[in-house]
């Protein structure tokens, strides 16, 4: 979710599509995002927590784990449309 939404954001404020983005200087910092979150998601497993016990009724885990297929679908469908169109979507 946190790339969907970094990827929109940044071509609002600067109009440069998500390739544009990762040329000019976005990799690294797409994955120090990633490994900094990827640890921070797996600290409580290491302290005993499992994501049931922390699951209420709007924020199951279940709903958690649809939420970040559709953000990884939505950044591929952005990346694809702005490939297609040849700039970036937003304008």
């Amino acid at each position: 979710m946190l790339g969907f939404v970094s990827a929109v954001g940044v071509e609002i404020a600067s109009g440069r599509d998500l390739f544009s983005q990762l040329a000019t200087g976005g990799v690294p910092l797409f994955l120090g995002s990633a490994i900094l979150l990827s640890v921070a998601s797996v600290i409580p497993m290491f302290k005993g927590v499992s994501k049931e016990s922390k699951s209420q009724e709007i924020m199951s885990s279940g709903a958690e784990m649809l939420n970040g297929r559709f953000a990884m679908l939505g950044l591929v469908a952005l990346a694809l449309t702005e490939y297609l169109k040849g700039g970036p979507l937003i304008s």
